[in-house]
C-alpha cells in the first residue's frame, strides 16, 4: 500500500520506492530505502510526515503516492 494510506504510528518496511533515479538517490540519503522500517506520524491530504531512523519528513502528495510499504 502507498504510505499515503498507512496506518498512524505503525511501524511499517519500505516495500519499493517507485521514482526516478535523482529522487530515489535522495531518498535514499534520507533513510527512505528498501527494507528500511518508516512510522507515519501525520497525514493530511495525501501528504504525510513520517519518523525515519532519529528524525522526521514531511513528503508531499506525489511522492507519498509513490512509497510502498507493507
Amino acid at each position: 500500500m502507498p504510505i499515503a494510506l498507512a496506518p498512524l504510528n505503525t511501524e511499517m518496511k519500505v516495500v519499493k520506492v517507485l521514482v526516478d533515479e535523482k529522487t530515489k538517490k535522495h531518498l535514499e540519503s534520507l533513510g527512505i530505502l528498501p527494507n528500511a522500517s518508516i512510522t507515519v506520524v501525520s497525514s493530511v491530504n495525501g501528504g504525510v510526515v513520517v519518523a525515519v531512523k532519529e528524525g522526521r519528513l514531511a513528503l508531499d502528495r506525489s511522492i507519498a503516492s509513490k512509497i510502498l510499504v507493507a
